[in-house]
């Protein structure tokens, strides 16, 4: 049986780490990326949590992690999570046809939710590779969300999601992007046509799933979208190591 680890010994390492973990820009032009290699203290707290939650067999890459990982910590420090047990993460590495949104529940250290979720129909087919804050746009928005209240909408039992970084998600709720329910997020139709159905930039779930996935991670958690998308990871603040 895997041992249960406590909420305190899957957060504190990060909190204490945060800023071995964060990237260092790279100046332009350079073709490397910029990336500090985590320290072997905090590489381990990594990869303790990294291996016991099963997360490289679940397809959640390393990368999206330690990225979303970092930039949780910096917001728990500046008091932006109000409930800092969940974190969900959206791993635009993968294409529509593979289970690319994570709820990881850090109190209790597993996987509460894996499943299928929806980009922008801008943003590309198959893969998310172009992003957009801009309103009618039509495509998914990078970076680090706070999750807000329910309502009823549209498309039934919705989540409000507050974008955090300035320039690149922070017209979330102007655009009304929210999590919801969609049909078109199914297997069935990946098979068929080789990607799920694309939305107008929200990330939509599976119309089975979505009452307990929101239900989970509403009213101030962390939600973060990665992509290895290079004009984000430069731009974002929340990425960058603290002063």
């Amino acid at each position: 049986m895997k041992k249960r680890l406590s909420k305190k010994a899957y957060i504190l390492p990060f909190v204490l780490l945060t800023s071995l973990f964060s990237l260092k820009v790279s100046s332009i032009g350079k073709k490397h990326t910029g990336v500090v290699k985590p320290v072997s203290a905090a590489a381990s707290a990594g990869s303790m949590m990294y291996a016991n939650m099963g997360l490289a067999e679940a397809g959640l890459s390393r990368e999206a992690f330690d990225r979303a990982m970092t930039g949780y910590n910096k917001l728990v420090q500046e008091g932006k999570i109000r409930k800092d047990n969940i974190i969900s993460i959206i791993d635009f590495s993968l294409p529509s046809t593979q289970k690319r949104l994570f709820v990881l529940d850090l109190e209790e250290g597993k996987v509460l939710y894996n499943t299928l979720v929806s980009h922008g129909r801008n943003s590309g087919k198959t893969m998310a590779t172009s992003f957009s804050n801009r309103p009618e746009s039509f495509k998914s928005s990078l970076g680090f969300y706070v999750t807000g209240d329910t309502y009823q909408g549209a498309h039934g039992y919705s989540l409000r999601l507050e974008g955090t970084e300035l320039g690149i998600n922070d017209k979330a709720m102007e655009r009304g992007i929210v999590m919801h329910a969609a049909d078109y997020v199914n297997d069935k139709l990946g098979r068929a046509q080789g990607y799920i159905g694309r939305s107008l930039g929200c990330p939509a779930v599976p119309v089975n799933m979505h009452k307990k996935i929101i239900g989970s991670i509403r009213n101030g958690t962390c939600l973060f979208i990665y992509s290895p998308d290079r004009g984000y990871l430069v731009s974002s603040r929340v990425l960058r190591p603290t002063a």
